[in-house]
């Protein structure tokens, strides 16, 4: 199956394919496609997958916007990470906010980097994840949660949102999330001491009584007509004894 990919603006072809092609070789193996074409002139990008079952659908899937986030000004190794499980892709576009004003739009990067880039690493520090400013777009690499919260964050700085009020909304955030997992957390525990096996382990003895009393509603059960069955009833485990004694 061919695939076309998004097209590579002129600036970043030669960032896509690498010196001496090591970048396009790291995408063709990290995808596992079975080829990887780029046309040095236009950026246009196709691959080629393999039979079903030869390659991992999800990649296919997430290649675009690999191919995407290294057009829009991403280092390509941050790029690929996009092709794990639980890294996905966000890009903000700056001209939804000021239109087509250039000296807006550096007005609006400026705010989200910050002085010598403070409030764009205290963003990506917050919600770890990893931001790129390129032109008119922001693009987002991170975890699903940590991902929502940063694109929230430049939509509220493009917004004309005040620094401080965003900081606060990610501080927030973060206090929730940690809350959250703390719960998720505590009710793994629950379940674990629920388990008969934990519990066993916490309360010294029990284990012993619990067989005790399992043999003897066995034993209770016992077909007397089975000598077998009975004899095994009979037998005491190395802590039980029985005292014979005459009546008087």
């Amino acid at each position: 199956m061919r695939q076309s990919l998004p097209r590579v603006p002129q600036g970043r072809i030669a960032v896509l394919i690498g010196v001496k092609g090591a970048t396009a070789r790291s995408l063709h193996k990290a995808s596992g496609c079975k080829e990887f074409k780029i046309d040095s002139e236009t950026g246009d990008v196709e691959v080629l997958w393999g039979e079903p079952g030869s390659y991992d659908p999800v990649k296919a899937m997430k290649l675009p916007d690999v191919i995407k986030a290294i057009g829009r000004g991403m280092a390509p190794m941050a790029a690929i990470r996009l092709l794990q499980d639980d890294h996905f892709f966000e890009l903000v576009e700056l001209r939804g906010f000021v239109g087509k004003r250039a000296n807006q739009q550096r007005r609006i990067r400026a705010r989200i980097i910050g002085s010598e880039g403070k409030i764009r690493k205290l963003i990506e520090g917050l919600t770890n994840t990893e931001i790129t400013i390129y032109k008119s777009t922001v693009v987002l690499v991170g975890h699903e949660e940590g991902l929502a919260a940063a694109r929230v964050a430049i939509e509220m700085i493009a917004g004309g949102a005040e620094h401080g009020t965003v900081l606060n909304f990610l501080e927030k955030d973060r206090r929730r999330s940690k809350l959250a997992s703390r719960s998720l957390d505590s009710i793994e525990i629950k379940d674990e001491i629920s388990s008969g096996t934990v519990f066993e382990n916490l309360v010294p003895g029990l284990a012993d009584l619990s067989n005790k009393r399992n043999r003897r509603m066995r034993a209770s059960q016992v077909d007397p007509e089975d000598l077998e069955a009975v004899d095994l009833m009979m037998e005491l485990d190395d802590d039980e004894s029985i005292t014979y004694s005459e009546e008087e």
